[in-house]
């Protein structure tokens, strides 16, 4: 059997369930920036030096296919989706906590681009945030989201923003948007 089964050729691709609809739905268009977010963190891990970063990482990648799935499995559908837990933002949010105390870690903007593996991660936390506002649209639009799908993908913003920040740190460098001369109010760091 061949992966190029032509059924997609008109536009239209299967969801769980055998749900056939279109590639332009929202609800295509939240798994598929879940699925994209997944294969970036897959490319930031594969050159990340950090085993903590990269273990970690790892965990919130098989944790995204049963975002995307959750996502891909309209609730007429007989295929029951996985569950998308207050666990599993919870170990996010304790994540962000652990990695927010860590001496000398960045608290304001940062200048992605300082270091590469850091930019990598930079990148993945743009699309995360793309794939949280096409969850978003879809709910708007009266799709039908788990409850903990979009908390979870904020959540994981944070997560990935600190992860750049970590590796910066334990490189030495420093990424601050801002310098010392500049005061004000510290920005939301993940925008």
């Amino acid at each position: 059997m061949s992966i190029a089964t032509t059924r997609g050729d008109g536009g239209q691709t299967g969801l769980a369930g055998g749900i056939r609809i279109s590639k332009a739905d929202l609800r295509v268009e939240s798994y598929g920036s879940v699925d994209e977010l997944n294969t970036v963190l897959g490319f930031a891990r594969s050159i990340c030096q950090d085993k903590s970063i990269k273990d970690w990482t790892e965990e919130i990648q098989r944790t995204l296919f049963r975002v995307g799935s959750a996502l891909a499995t309209p609730p007429e559908s007989a295929k029951k989706p996985p569950v998308i837990t207050a666990e599993d933002v919870e170990m996010l949010t304790n994540l962000v906590h652990t990695i927010e105390a860590t001496e000398g870690i960045l608290s304001d903007w940062s200048l992605p681009g300082a270091h590469t593996e850091s930019a990598a991660y930079e990148v993945a936390r743009t699309v995360c945030r793309r794939a949280e506002r096409a969850a978003v649209r879809f709910v708007e639009q009266g799709g039908i989201v788990q409850p903990f799908v979009i908390p979870y993908l904020n959540r994981l913003s944070d997560a990935i923003w600190l992860f750049g920040r970590l590796i910066e740190l334990k490189a030495g460098i420093d990424a601050r948007l801002r310098d010392e001369s500049k005061t004000g109010p510290k920005w939301s760091r993940a925008w």
